[in-house]
């Protein structure tokens, strides 16, 4: 594992000096990154999000994906991704295949450590690749409160604009009320290049109240959900975008 995870950070490392097209950090679909991984867990995966933009217009994106818990620290999962632009209709948007990383025992330490490793390919082969990497970190605050916080740096290589790697993160608290429905928040934003942060107005922060759940159904089958209702904070972020998951989890 360490070998792995050692060379996954040299790749990103390299990455780092390869030119990229510029991106917005987060799509309307997107969702906060946990480290914890089951081995053996198979789930197929539903995500959907849809976005307004302060000038009125509206965007959308779904995906659905197939993931395998391969040990008790590799979860991997390949997603097929659709999205809708203002003025549009909804097409085939990408190819993504995420590996996340468990790199603690859980509840070992006060903070659980994961790390997270996508690659994706568009559609438009303009764009290039698009690779996001970085640490997740999850800890419970008290018996019933837990909290996520992950910096995930994200660029793209090969394609026809140069730039630099940007920095954005995700949050969630959680409040454990019962295993069929939880209450919570969830934020998501971008600061623009790492190391060289775009004016607060600019930037993307969006944040909301979040509900969460699991639904037993029989044997090792669950479905897993979360919704979350976010609010731009910034001008550089939508109006306002409601996002949802669903996980089949056997």
């Amino acid at each position: 594992m360490r070998h792995a995870l050692a060379a996954g950070a040299l790749y990103a490392l390299a990455l780092s000096f390869v030119p990229i097209a510029p991106h917005a950090w987060a799509g309307p679909a997107d969702y906060v990154s946990t480290p914890i991984v089951e081995e053996g867990e198979r789930e197929i995966d539903f995500k959907a999000g849809t976005a307004k933009s302060r000038d009125g217009t509206r965007e959308t994106q779904y995906s659905v994906g197939l993931g395998l818990g391969i040990n008790s620290w590799w979860f991997t999962e390949v997603y097929a991704i659709w999205h809708k632009m203002p003025g549009e209709s909804s097409t085939f948007d990408a190819w993504e295949w995420e590996n996340k990383f468990q790199l603690t025992e859980t509840g070992k330490y006060p903070v659980d450590v994961g790390f997270l490793f996508e690659i994706e390919r568009p559609k438009d082969r303009s764009e290039g690749y698009e690779y996001r990497w970085g640490p997740l970190l999850q800890a419970d605050i008290t018996p019933t409160l837990q909290a996520n916080l992950n910096l995930l740096f994200e660029k793209h290589v090969r394609s026809r604009v140069p730039g630099t790697a940007e920095l954005g993160y995700q949050w969630q608290l959680k409040y454990r009320w019962s295993p069929f429905i939880e209450g919570g928040m969830q934020g998501f934003g971008d600061v623009g290049a790492w190391d060289r942060w775009e004016p607060k107005s600019q930037q993307t922060h969006v944040a909301g109240p979040a509900i969460f759940g699991r639904i037993k159904l029989g044997g090792h089958q669950s479905i897993r959900y979360n919704t979350a209702m976010l609010f731009g904070l910034t001008e550089g972020a939508p109006r306002h975008a409601i996002r949802v998951q669903a996980e089949y989890e056997f």
